[in-house]
């Protein structure tokens, strides 16, 4: 049976919440041995929640991060492993006496992966935050929203998880490959801000072209244009349109009957607003499902849009396995396939096993003593 791609890689996890374990997943998803560092007395510490698919398919062990035994239980652990991932403010790994100096002094070839908001420079650098906060001084908020509405944060998938864990991810993957090569480690500031403005690059190159408004609500992928939006229909429920290309557009335009020469003018913005109003009268005429059979078969760009139970039973989603119920939790599958590694079935947070994690990494039933357990 194959393996996970990254199956041999071991990484060290400092408990957090949201980009952090995030990484921590998809790591270990793709079959990197995750050790997540929970922080606290044997016993007293983060307690994670077996519901949380953030903390699938990785062991944790509790250690006193004010204990110096545990420091150096930590040294000694890092020291056999390729990778970390720490997500606290900067200084604080320092203040532990786990700061890169020490933990990249003890294993040259460690990858150090720091996750923050604002980065580990700069003056915003110690100050708190959250993904609004990130992605509101990148330029990402700004541009979501619709046209005189004020912005609308996307929940926090921006910052977080698409500019903060995946950059993270990413940014890791590329230092350990280095380090293989090179035997050197390094350092990797994955911050929320910069990875959030890179995932706006092509906006950024629309911009450089004329082809990018700052205002709002009036761009081609933004909601301004009658041809790329969702609409509601008459069950209450949401599709979506996204029928960009000239293809697309004309066979949305014959399936619906819009002959009118006024829908020639596609991609000009000046009719955008009264086609727009035309297209939300046409799409309340039914309901969600009788557009889904009518498009059927035809090439326009598109989908229902669907909430949580309605994605787990789509045909699309279930003939691909895109979700799984694991421990009686409904959730994602680990994502991207591969055609000949493996992606690790999920397996959610049990119950504590510090003491066998301990001798699995290689403490004495006497360390593992001292230690409280």
């Amino acid at each position: 049976m194959s393996t996970g791609p990254l199956d041999g890689i071991r990484v060290v996890e400092f408990a957090g919440i949201g980009p952090g374990p995030f990484a921590g997943m998809m790591l270990a998803d793709h079959g990197a041995e995750v050790i997540r560092i929970d922080r606290g007395r044997p016993g007293l510490s983060f307690s994670a929640d077996a519901r949380d698919p953030l903390l699938r398919n990785r062991r944790s062990v509790s250690l006193d991060l004010k204990n110096p035994a545990s420091i150096a239980a930590v040294r000694r652990i890092v020291k056999e492993a390729d990778a970390i991932i720490e997500g606290f403010r900067p200084g604080v790994m320092e203040r532990l006496g786990l700061g890169p100096d020490v933990l990249i002094g003890d294993n040259p070839k460690l990858v150090y992966g720091r996750m923050t908001g604002w980065g580990q420079t700069g003056p915003m650098a110690p100050e708190p935050g959250h993904d609004i906060n990130y992605i509101a001084i990148s330029g990402v908020l700004h541009a979501l929203g619709r046209a005189g509405e004020k912005p609308t944060p996307p929940i926090n998938l921006a910052g977080d998880f698409g500019g903060g864990g995946m950059f993270l991810v990413f940014g890791m993957l590329a230092a350990l490959l280095h380090a293989q090569r090179t035997g050197q480690g390094q350092v990797v500031d994955a911050a929320m801000t910069e990875g959030s403005s890179v995932l706006m690059s092509m906006m950024w190159g629309f911009r450089a072209m004329g082809r990018w408004s700052d205002e709002r609500g009036t761009n081609l992928l933004d909601t301004a244009a009658h041809f790329y939006d969702t609409y509601e229909t008459a069950d209450g429920k949401f599709v979506s349109l996204g029928a960009i290309e000239p293809q697309f557009y004309a066979e949305f335009r014959k399936v619906v009957g819009l002959d009118d020469a006024k829908w020639d003018a596609q991609m000009d913005p000046r009719g955008w607003p009264a086609l727009k109003d035309e297209v939300t009268a046409l799409f309340r005429t039914k309901t969600r499902d009788e557009w889904v059979a009518l498009f059927k078969g035809h090439d326009i760009c598109f989908a229902p849009v669907l909430g949580f139970e309605d994605a787990l039973a789509d045909p699309h989603n279930v003939a691909r396995g895109a979700f799984v119920n694991a421990g009686g939790v409904d959730q994602p599958a680990p994502a991207p396939r591969y055609s000949v590694s493996r992606t690790v079935p999920p397996r959610m947070a049990g119950e504590r096993e510090d003491a066998a994690v301990l001798r699995h990494l290689g403490f004495s039933d006497a360390e593992v003593a001292d230690l409280g357990f």
